[in-house]
């Protein structure tokens, strides 16, 4: 037998060997998967059947049990519906719940409570309301869930008298609970509204109220991952139209004074209004009186005694001419005037 062919049959049956090996392996690494897989199905959680709304009861039709593993069952979860139907009382949806999401303690109440606003609010935190319109409001588009920021206008008036107005940002990321009176998150469409009920710890909640009467309120939307919060800064009225404090100090001060003139002149049109409307009222007591005098001379008047006609007769006699006339004659244009004898 030749030498090539003795190392080439040595060849192959080392290769077979090290084939079988590999196979083995793989197949352990298989058989464990598989049984770590039928260890999994073992566990189980609750998620939702339908999709479900804020204040909805949790039910058992509306509940199911799926398969799980066991390594990544979220905290909070149920195991089943049974469990997560356990209490005395019914229990409901604090938040929209998809179909086949997760049922977690925190987005239902307790057994035999209600999903008030209360339920919702974190440990340590208070729901605090303020007033808004449709322009302080973002137009209607922030919704329960949203994260907003409170901007502050004010005006205050300075040592020397002149108001100056500037805004701040007074609190950042501020957890939208409600709308009016809708807590519901799956709510998508705009709508005016008139308050605003935010989530706020202890201090946050006692800036809000003294905001509320310091000056105006007004919302600022943020994207919904944009938690953290920014460094701001005092907005004035010169940095709307890059004037200098004193600029807009006299600015100001022109817009009083004129406004101040304007209500003198006011005045003084209704003081004389007034006095056009005293003088009228005088002429119109004169002449009442005038006619009730008139009335009353009218009705005391004697009766008209007869009178004796007494006739005159004049008679005209012709005057005598003057005896003499003044005659004036143009010379050039001088006049020169003569008195001479009239002739009979």
């Amino acid at each position: 037998m030749r030498v090539n062919t003795l190392i080439m049959i040595i060849l192959a049956g080392v290769f077979g060997v090290l084939a079988v090996v590999l196979a083995n392996i793989w197949l352990a690494n298989q058989r464990s998967a598989i049984a770590q897989s039928n260890g999994a199905r073992g566990n189980t959680i609750v998620v939702a059947a339908m999709a479900l709304k804020f204040g909805d009861t949790l039910t058992a039709d509306k509940l199911r049990e799926i398969a799980w593993p066991a390594g990544a069952i979220p905290a909070g979860s149920f195991k089943t519906t049974k469990e997560a139907l356990a209490g005395n009382g019914a229990r409901q949806a604090l938040q929209a719940i998809s179909t086949n999401e997760p049922i977690l303690a925190s987005k239902i109440t307790g057994a035999g409570q209600r999903a008030t606003l209360s339920a919702v609010l974190g440990e340590g935190m208070k729901a605090v309301s303020i007033r808004v319109n449709d322009v302080l409001g973002v137009a209607g588009f922030v919704f329960p869930g949203d994260r907003v920021d409170v901007l502050l206008t004010r005006t205050v008036r300075d040592k020397e008298g002149a108001d100056k107005s500037f805004v701040d940002v007074l609190l950042q990321s501020m957890k939208v609970l409600a709308v009016d009176q809708v807590a519901d998150e799956s709510k998508d469409n705009p709508q005016v509204v008139k308050s605003v009920t935010l989530e706020a710890s202890t201090k946050d909640a006692q800036k809000l109220t003294l905001a509320a009467g310091a000056g105006q309120l007004s919302l600022a939307l943020r994207q919904t991952a944009a938690n953290k919060g920014e460094t701001t800064e005092r907005v004035t009225l010169a940095d709307l139209t890059g004037d200098t404090p004193e600029d807009v100090a006299k600015r100001q001060a022109e817009l009083e004074r004129q406004k101040a003139a304007d209500a003198a002149a006011a005045e003084e049109r209704k003081r004389a209004n007034e006095r056009i409307d005293g003088l009228a009222q005088a002429v119109e007591r004169v002449g009442s009186q005038i006619d009730q005098l008139s009335k009353v001379k009218s009705t005391v008047a004697p009766a008209p005694q007869p009178q004796e006609v007494v006739k005159e007769v004049v008679k005209y006699v012709q005057p005598e001419p003057p005896a003499r006339a003044t005659i004036g004659v143009f010379r050039g244009v001088k006049l020169e005037t003569y008195d001479v004898p009239r002739q009979r």
